[in-house]
């Protein structure tokens, strides 16, 4: 993977670089003494040396390697990657990722010499399904935090997300949550969606790792044929893109709770890049579905909750619930089928 500059370091680190990689930096980069930087982060000598050695240990490491190359490197930035570096950014970024990681059998995938990564996993008819491109400089930052892990680097090398990476996707999602709240509490065009209790934990389905389009896309009908094509896969995967878009950025988090039956407001470019074009056309997507297969797309393709839940929230009978979600999903690969090239997925 080619070294992207990251940072800068004249003694100043993006803000989300974690502490042990500050030490690292200081005491490879700068020759501060162990003990001076084990006096300043009030800890014992042995747990800052520990840091050092395992980071240095981890130099075999693709991602984790050009990472330090480019902390250590101290190329200028502009204003605009000094605004990327806050931390609220870069977990807005990581976010999506993180939950496309936890899909059962998905990797990211890193090739050597390569500017960008991939996230991929199986999509239930043996072929490989891509579901997020990655940037170097965030796969090096997921990497950094050992949020991510290759247990065989090479090459091409695939890394899994790890425990800490999961605990750190419980924590954004429950930021991500509490930040939709706050949105829906001031907004005027939420006003009919339901309170939500400030104790309420985040959705569940949230942090399953088999989403409900993967448990369906496993299932065949009496003929042997899979019960969802992989193209209305395809199509459910890409209105979660946009919707995992349109909320990537500080203070465009939206609470999408009761969204159609406040209304769909604006429209959009389907080309167009951006959190605010990805919630337009997610907002077209949503109103060409209407009311009903619009609740089922984005209860379950979205906020990835379970077709019992669903179909208990809706009012529907048992088992009920996978069928409309077929049909919404076939509706849904006849918008994107409209939109032409537009249709792609962007990741």
């Amino acid at each position: 993977m080619t070294v992207t500059s990251i940072g800068n370091f004249d003694g100043t680190l993006p803000k989300w670089v974690p502490q042990n990689v500050r030490h690292y930096l200081d005491h490879t980069e700068k020759g501060v003494p162990i003990r001076r930087l084990a006096q300043r982060a009030g800890v014992e000598a042995s747990t800052v040396l520990r840091q050092i050695r395992k980071l240095e240990g981890l130099r075999d490491d693709v991602l984790v390697d050009a990472a330090l190359a480019s902390l250590s490197a101290g190329a200028a930035r502009s204003e605009v990657e000094k605004d990327s570096e806050h931390p609220a950014v870069r977990d807005a970024q990581a976010l999506p990722v993180l939950r496309r990681l936890i899909e059962p059998g998905a990797v990211l995938a890193v090739a050597a010499g390569m500017d960008k990564a991939v996230v991929v996993r199986d999509d239930g008819a043996g072929d490989s399904l891509r579901t997020a491109t990655v940037s170097s400089e965030l796969a090096q930052m997921l990497a950094l935090n050992e949020w991510i892990h290759c247990d065989s680097p090479g090459r091409l090398c695939r890394y899994r997300i790890t425990s800490a990476g999961r605990s750190a996707l419980q924590r954004l999602v429950a930021e991500a949550e509490n930040a939709a709240r706050g949105f829906a509490e001031a907004s005027p065009d939420f006003e009919h969606a339901a309170p939500v209790s400030k104790t309420e934990k985040p959705r569940r389905g949230a942090l399953n790792a088999e989403t409900p389009l993967a448990t369906l896309a496993r299932r065949r009908n009496k003929d042997g044929t899979p019960f969802l094509a992989p193209d209305l896969v395809r199509s459910g995967e890409r209105l979660r893109e946009d919707f995992e878009l349109s909320q990537m950025t500080p203070g465009l988090a939206q609470n999408w709770d009761h969204f159609l039956t406040a209304g769909v407001s604006s429209g959009g470019k389907s080309g167009a890049s951006g959190p605010s074009s990805a919630r337009a056309r997610f907002e077209t997507a949503l109103a060409d579905l209407g009311p009903g297969l619009g609740d089922v797309a984005l209860r379950c393709c979205c906020f990835l909750e379970g077709l019992e839940a669903t179909e208990k929230r809706m009012g529907w009978s048992s088992r009920s619930g996978k069928i409309v979600l077929r049909i919404a999903l076939q509706r849904l690969r006849r918008h994107y089928e409209g939109l032409g090239d537009a249709s792609q997925m962007i990741g």
